[in-house]
């Protein structure tokens, strides 16, 4: 099937602070004419999602760079030591700020600090106050349009009673305000959000990448989705206790991306192969209840993936996901639009409609650790 029926879908994972990179990727590929008809995100993620499917076309990069302008404020007053330092010591110098002073626009210490709260009481369950959150995104989402825009959103969150991830997803339910940041309520640094008498965590905790939720949501049309992932399941083996928390950090949160990937795309071949054997059976068999198995689904639409995942640079480390100078946030936003640009550049994915193939996945894009100096 051609380009023209494709429905194009961004998929964000989460990854705090490294979020700026899909704000980057957006940024380009608007700049390319594409046009998401479908945004789905986890934690910040979600958040970007929301920037995007809750704005006018006209005025989503705007916001997302008002966003991201606000939450790296913090560190605007100190651009100086980023000339006088390793830059790997000024990430780290910011990753300090933001944990004892919280995140403009995003987050701020509780006072007394949750350790001396007694158990039960407003404030005991998580280290930050998350109200300024909810303040900027009433301020720079528009909820009505969110719900009744030509972009579906959908994220993730946890139920924490019953530890099953829920979507919320504006083709079913009207999206809140609640339902972003409860996408985003990683504990115990932030608080639960109560949805409807439940409460929620960051849907990272179950699925960092809602890749599937996407697939089984697919209508009968072909699907081109941009999966925008913060984290890298493929790293080298580390080498200081640092590299092992940064390590260990790609793993958990990475949520096996490619293995998933994979296995996606294995089980949309599998499911096109068997809707195709069903048709060669005669007619007296295809009523038999095994024979009907193999209809798992009922259409057999191309499925395109372009991976763009960030890729860290020599001087990050652990803390990256927590790092919001704005010099770190600039730098990832340049690189979310250099490696959209890569991708839609380059010759495989301009060719990708030119052969019969029902699934193609790419990952066109190379490592900047490998391109910048430490």
């Amino acid at each position: 099937m051609g380009s023209n029926t494709e429905t194009e879908v961004l998929v964000l994972q989460g990854g705090g602070a490294l979020g700026a990179y899909q704000a980057g990727a957006y940024e380009a590929l608007f700049a390319s004419g594409r046009r998401n008809a479908w945004v789905a995100g986890v934690s910040i993620g979600a958040i970007n999602a929301a920037l995007i499917a809750g704005n006018p076309p006209e005025r989503r990069i705007e916001r997302l760079h008002a966003f991201w302008d606000l939450v790296s404020s913090g560190s605007a007053a100190m651009p100086f030591l980023a000339g006088l330092m390793p830059r790997g010591f000024y990430n780290e110098l910011s990753a300090g700020a933001t944990m004892a002073q919280g995140v403009p626009g995003f987050f701020s210490p509780r006072f007394p600090p949750a350790s001396m709260m007694p158990a039960g009481t407003a404030g005991a369950s998580s280290f930050y106050d998350t109200g300024a959150l909810r303040d900027t995104l009433t301020d720079l989402v528009d909820i009505d349009y969110l719900n009744t825009g030509p972009v579906r959103v959908c994220t993730g969150a946890v139920n924490i009673e019953t530890g099953n991830m829920t979507w919320f997803d504006s083709a079913k339910q009207v999206i809140a305000v609640e339902h972003i940041m409860a996408s985003g309520a990683l504990p115990p640094g932030f608080p639960a959000v109560e949805i409807d008498g439940q409460f929620y965590w960051d849907g990272g905790l179950v699925s960092n990448t809602p890749l599937q939720y996407v697939y089984d949501e697919r209508s009968d049309a072909d699907l081109c989705i941009f999966q925008v992932d913060l984290f890298n399941a493929r790293g080298k083996m580390p080498t200081s206790i640092w590299d092992i928390e940064a390590r260990t950090k790609d793993i958990r949160f990475s949520s096996r991306t490619r293995l998933n990937t994979d296995l996606l795309c294995d089980m949309h071949v599998t499911r096109g192969a068997g809707r195709r054997l069903y048709e060669k059976l005669p007619p007296e068999l295809r009523e038999d209840p095994d024979a009907r198995a193999l209809l798992s689904n009922d259409c057999d639409p191309t499925l395109t993936i372009a991976h763009l995942i960030y890729r860290q640079t020599k001087h990050e480390n652990q803390s990256k996901d927590y790092e919001f100078s704005r010099a770190s946030v600039r730098d990832h936003w340049q690189a979310g639009m250099e490696d959209v640009t890569a991708t839609l550049t380059h010759p495989d994915w301009q060719a990708r409609h030119n052969d019969a193939a029902h699934v193609r996945v790419f990952d066109l894009t190379k490592s900047r650790a490998q391109q910048q100096p430490a």
